[in-house]
């Protein structure tokens, strides 16, 4: 039945036709069935109120009447728009549709549909008006169907794809734009097919016309049908090479800043630079520097045709074949260069390879000219390298692969890298000079060359750390002693450069001292604990308010080795333990007590003792030989140890194998001393009891000249007489008993007077009536040297007699 309510909306005496702009309305219910028609709806669309009433409102779509219907009852009550309705005879229509919410006569909801005809006049003329508008846009723009297949492009398309429409027409996306972009585009489209959904990306694509490369947003938006299916895809693209290469100089600027200068090496920080630019920004890179940089000297202002030293170049293309100097060479550029003119000006410069600077410069440099031809250089910067204000050198860029040629962005970037760069390096140059003069300081305070020693034969290493970690404080001394004795030090001072090396200087000479007294070590190291502690408390703080040094800390071991007894005696200031290598190839490590470091204060020093064979190894050193940067101390000291077990072999090739087990160049300063301890037989000492009353040194000075008779030694009997005099005579005077003599046959003639006075004597100029205080006067003109140690069991007053001639014996090793 008819809905007579929708025909009194109408006036019925209007003349039918689908192109008159009547309302017609239609009533769907909640299943969306059609349930009232009314008869300008069937004059609209010429389908009776029989045919339409009770069927699904899809089929007026001309769709899938399923997904139609359902797209009536997914249309929001008051929505209005556009839509396509198929008439009775099979054509379509353009409609305005707007749907309002209503009840039917049992309150259940249903819609009504208005449906006014469009008028064909006016929106011809606005899709005129869009048709022009879509062919003349100079943006890219294209239109494919769901088959993937072009069906419109813009003018901005033609342009970009180097293309006409009609090529493009029926080709996939694939088929129009090159490579990679091209199969993207495609895959993005068919994406937009399936979920209806936009896309965008970003892509580089290579221009056919320039064959440069530039960057796009390529926006991908769905064309839905009335139904919301998406049978096109419209393609919109903005140029957006800009901004591209905006970011990518930034991008470039951070990777600078992380990766130029993280070594404090001249030559590594102007490779860093040469391998961030190359790929990036150019297709070939030099660096060139004045030659002083590389001794860490300032360099004055540059004079035109002045020697540049290669310090770095980088390329694309493996093995460098662009380059024509070697990295480390001089180049010579011709005064009338743009690469002098920038090192003299500080200013840059931007080329192409047919500016008349370029050629000039070609036409004196053939080999230079023939590189540019043979590898197609188009466009060169020239950037200088100023720190402080001084030029240190020039960084010649080139593209060679890269068609575009560098422009005024380009230029500017690369100045700003060629500051950064510029500051590096002369952080690594101002470096270079402090290193070597901490270096040159730390080895003019280390021993130039270690003597023959009677007790001990001794090899030795010194290695600086690499550049980076700078000069440190290690130190080593071999110091000879009373009674043929010999002391070994190995120290270390917390911390790298020129406060390290002085301070270890410092600490070598107050040992030297020290040692001088015959200090027992852990009585010296007290003593030399407090001299640290002194010198931390005189460091001050500059005007500014920046304090140069934190903690003054130093770890010292002093051992002391006495060839007729064959004990060493060690004591530790939180060094590491020597390691002990007996004559069978047994390695260990000395129990040590280790103690505190030095500069701590307060705290005791304690010795440890050990009777060694003849021929035992004794190997000291500092801690960057045991732990390295991959390696802790545990398994460096194990892997010491290991090293040591072997057969005797010369001190220097195990010194060389010792340096093999650190990185070259280590991480830390390297300081060893290697000792084969030596034996006196015991013909070679002699000692008597002295008793405590003035008869016995007669007796006493007969017995010496009956050995040194014995010895052969004649020549030297009555200075050795007049010593043994002169220091029993003291001793009986002014010592306590027990008194000892003891005379020593090695490369000198050793006299050693002990008594129980803890009482040393001293020089003192007697006056002309006095009848003593000459003795040891006397004793200081006929000896080589003399002196006293003291004892637990009171002091020894020595004296050393030089030889007449050299002569055969002196000390032995052990098998």
């Amino acid at each position: 039945m008819r809905d007579s309510s929708l025909d009194d909306d109408f006036d019925g005496d209007r003349p039918p036709g689908p192109d008159q702009a009547v309302p017609a309305t239609a009533v769907i219910d909640a299943q969306g069935i059609v349930t009232g028609w009314s008869s300008e709806a069937e004059r609209l669309l010429g389908y009776g109120h029989d045919e339409v009433v009770g069927q699904p409102a899809g089929q007026l779509l001309g769709a899938d009447t399923a997904q139609a219907t359902e797209w009536f009852l997914a249309m929001p009550f008051g929505w209005g728009g556009r839509s396509v309705l198929r008439r009775r005879d099979g054509r379509h229509l353009d409609v305005s549709v707007r749907i309002y919410p209503s009840l039917d006569g049992h309150g259940r909801p249903q819609r009504l549909i208005v449906v006014s005809p469009v008028d064909r006049r006016h929106w011809g003329a606005v899709d005129s008006v869009v048709e022009e508008a879509f062919d003349q846009s100079v943006l890219p723009m294209a239109i494919f169907d769901n088959e993937l297949r072009a069906l419109r492009t813009s003018k901005g398309m033609e342009r970009e794809a180097g293309l006409s429409e009609e090529q493009m027409r029926g080709r996939r996306p694939s088929e129009i734009l090159p490579g990679d972009a091209g199969r993207a585009v495609e895959h993005g489209v068919r994406r937009v097919l399936e979920t209806g959904e936009s896309q965008d990306l970003h892509l580089r694509i290579r221009s056919p016309a320039t064959s440069a490369h530039r960057s796009w947003t390529i926006m991908l938006s769905p064309l839905a049908d009335p139904l919301r299916r998406t049978p096109r895809v419209q393609l919109t693209a903005v140029d957006t090479t800009e901004q591209y290469l905006a970011r990518e100089r930034l991008a470039l600027l951070n990777e600078l800043s992380t990766r130029i200068g993280s070594t404090l090496d001249v030559s590594r920080t102007a490779q860093e630079m040469a391998d961030v630019v190359v790929g990036t920004l150019a297709d070939f890179v030099t660096v060139d520097l004045l030659d002083p940089l590389f001794r860490g000297v300032e360099p004055k202002a540059a004079d035109p045709g002045v020697a540049l030293r290669r310090a770095a170049q980088q390329s694309v293309l493996p093995g460098l074949p662009e380059s024509v100097t070697p990295t480390g060479e001089l180049d010579h550029y011709p005064q009338d260069s743009p690469p002098t003119f920038s090192l003299v000006t500080g200013r840059p410069s931007l080329h192409g390879t047919v500016d008349r600077a370029i050629d000039v410069w070609a036409a004196g440099d053939p080999g230079r000219a023939e590189m540019l031809r043979r590898h197609g250089i188009h466009s060169v910067m020239i950037i200088p390298l100023q720190a402080r204000g001084i030029t240190l050198g020039v960084a010649v860029l080139a593209r060679h692969r890269r068609p575009e040629p560098f422009d005024e962005d380009d230029l500017q970037v690369a100045g700003e890298i060629g500051a950064r760069a510029a500051v590096a390096v002369d952080n690594a140059r101002r470096y270079t000079r402090e290193r070597a003069t901490a270096l040159a300081l730390q080895r003019s305070l280390l021993p130039q060359r270690i003597g023959p020693q009677e007790a001990v034969e001794v090899a030795s290493r010194y290695l600086p750390a690499g550049s980076g970690a700078g000069v440190g404080g290690d130190w080593f001394d071999v110091i000879p002693l009373s009674g043929a004795r010999v002391a070994l030090v190995v120290g270390d001072v917390v911390g790298h450069g020129l406060r390290a090396s002085a301070t270890m200087g410092r600490l070598r000479t107050a040992v030297r001292t020290l040692a001088d007294v015959d200090l027992p070590p852990d009585e010296l190291l007290v003593h030399l604990d407090d001299l640290v502690a002194h010198l931390a408390a005189e460091e001050v703080t500059e005007p500014d308010g920046e304090n140069l040094v934190t903690d003054l800390v130093a770890t010292c071991l002093y051992l002391v080795y006495d060839p007729v007894s064959r004990r060493c005696t060690a004591a530790s200031a939180g060094h590491p333990a020597p390691v002990l290598t007996t004559p069978d190839g047994d390695a260990e490590l000395l129990d040590v007590p280790p103690g505190p470091p030095l500069g701590l204060g307060g705290l005791p020093f304690e010795t440890a003792e050990r009777e060694l064979d003849p021929g035992s190894l004794l190997l000291l050193y500092t801690n960057g030989l045991i732990a390295t940067a991959d390696r802790d101390v545990d398994t460096g000291t194990e892997r010491l140890r290991h090293t040591l077990t072997r057969p005797a072999r010369p001190l220097e090739a195990v010194c060389d194998t010792l340096v093999g087990l650190v990185p070259d160049p280590p991480d830390d300063d390297v300081a060893l001393v290697l000792a084969r301890t030596k034996v006196l037989d015991a013909s070679q000492v002699v000692g008597w009891d002295v008793p405590a009353e003035p008869a016995a040194v007669a007796r006493i000075r007969a017995e010496v000249s009956r050995r040194l008779a014995a010895w052969g030694m004649r020549d030297i009997t009555y200075t050795v007489e007049l010593v043994v005099s002169e220091l029993v005579t003291n001793a009986i005077r002014y010592g306590t008993p027990p008194i000892g003599l003891r005379v020593i046959h090695n490369s000198t003639l050793i006299v050693e007077v002990s008594d129980g006075s803890g009482t040393a004597p001293h020089l003192r100029r007697a006056r002309v009536f006095d009848e003593g205080g000459r003795g040891l006067l006397l004793v200081a003109q006929v000896t080589e040297r003399w002196g006293t140690r003291h004892t637990q069991e009171g002091k020894t007053i020595w004296a050393e007699v030089a030889l007449a001639e050299a002569r055969g014996g002196g000390l032995r090793t052990g098998a």
